[in-house]
């Protein structure tokens, strides 16, 4: 099944049921360039640090190389040669442009329904790049293992609007979402996996899955908990998006908050 373009996907009470939400072409195509070129002068002023020494660099046990410079984390590609950027987290720091969407009522309406709450606040932030030719796939996961090992039983009230900055299709990696699996909570893990973080496919039922396709400035919002995944781009067509997590006021940002691995215990 795939919501291809959908016009009317559903009412929003109707999406929500499901466990996400689509909002095609939220934003019309001079705010999409402008946030596209945004992301791209972002990356630009990033990278181009990071061989002059100005990067703290680090690796996961899954070999993914990660450097951290002007208070974002830049993720490598494992693979691509040359070099490119798989995702920058958080970001919206670093430029206006991309920042005042915290704000804008079009996505902060839907979200406070999704979050349950009136008043809302940053988790944090991130641009995917998933570039032509060498966007790697991301196998099944949840978000919430990842941030309950930061923020413990709060990550289940995170939620994300991710925001397309191009057209989204299957072929470039869009997303595949399994609906209504955030109601089953955390899911099995697949403890083979050196992070811990993915899901154990072979224990997690995920048919029925959909492959959300969508135009850019389209706006997909879903919870923590739902199962996604999201396949390699082969095109010759970028596809990036902005993520913006949102979580209730008052609590502490994802980047202040240290990494506790051992809490991964208390998950299936």
């Amino acid at each position: 099944m795939s919501l291809d373009s959908l016009d009317s996907p559903g009412s929003l009470d109707e999406q929500l049921a499901r466990g996400f939400v689509l909002l095609p072409r939220l934003l019309g195509p001079a705010e999409t360039a402008a946030l596209g070129e945004a992301a791209e002068s972002v990356l630009t002023r990033v990278t181009g640090k990071a061989p002059a020494g100005e990067a703290d660099v680090a690796v996961w046990p899954d070999g993914h190389r990660l450097e951290r410079v002007d208070g974002t984390t830049v993720h490598w590609e494992p693979e691509a040669r040359p070099p490119a950027v798989r995702s920058l987290s958080p970001v919206t720091h670093l430029d206006p442009v991309l920042d005042a969407l915290w704000t804008d009522e079009r996505i902060t309406a839907p979200m406070r329904r999704i979050i349950g709450g009136e008043r809302l606040g940053r988790f944090t932030s991130k641009l995917n790049f998933k570039r032509a030719g060498v966007g790697s796939e991301f196998r099944w996961h949840q978000d919430y293992p990842y941030w309950y090992c930061c923020a413990g039983p709060d990550a289940r009230d995170v939620a994300t609007a991710m925001v397309f900055l191009d057209d989204v299709t299957a072929d470039n990696g869009a997303l595949m979402i399994v609906p209504g699996s955030h109601r089953a909570g955390p899911v099995p893990r697949d403890r083979a996996e050196p992070t811990g973080l993915l899901v154990d496919a072979a224990r997690t039922d995920v048919r029925g899955a959909v492959t959300v396709e969508a135009p850019a400035g389209s706006v997909l919002m879903f919870p923590g908990l739902i199962v996604h995944r999201s396949g390699p781009n082969r095109t010759a067509h970028d596809r990036r998006s902005l993520l913006l997590c949102f979580q209730p006021a008052g609590r502490p940002e994802l980047a202040g908050l240290p990494y506790h691995a051992e809490r991964l215990a208390d998950l299936p």
